[in-house]
């Protein structure tokens, strides 16, 4: 998928499956992504997570399907180490939708074993395309 600008094309590629109101989106753990105990780094993960809530959003509400969903804070519990060469995947549910605000978790699975839990709160910012200054 396209998304997340130079950072995650350097970081991907992520992929996106959306079927229905199902909406998956993962990578594959390369050594690049990993610290130097040989399992994915911290950092990665959290990218991971940060990308995975507010492009879910995107999908599942319609009501800020097309608004841009800066970070306010974002929260994670490291479950489990997730290795080299593993499938990381991540589902989303949209908790609530305020007229400035979304709060929404996540569960991050490394070949189906879970590894992150997450949340976070996102601000309702500007419809993508329009000058944000």
């Amino acid at each position: 998928m396209d998304a997340g600008g130079g950072f995650i094309a350097a970081n991907g590629p992520l992929y996106l499956l959306h079927e229905g109101q199902a909406v998956k989106v993962g990578f594959r753990v390369e050594p690049r992504h990993c610290n130097p105990m040989g399992v994915c780094h911290g950092g990665m993960l959290a990218s991971f997570c940060d990308m995975l809530l507010p492009l879910s959003v995107h999908r599942k509400s319609a009501e800020v399907g097309q608004r841009f969903l800066p970070t306010v804070s974002l929260q994670l519990d490291y479950l489990a180490p997730v290795p080299l060469g593993a499938w990381v995947e991540g589902e989303c549910e949209v908790l609530k939708v305020t007229r400035t605000m979304v709060f929404a978790q996540g569960l991050v699975r490394a070949d189906g074993a879970t590894a992150v839990r997450c949340s976070g709160v996102f601000k309702i910012g500007p419809k993508f395309g329009d000058d944000a200054r």
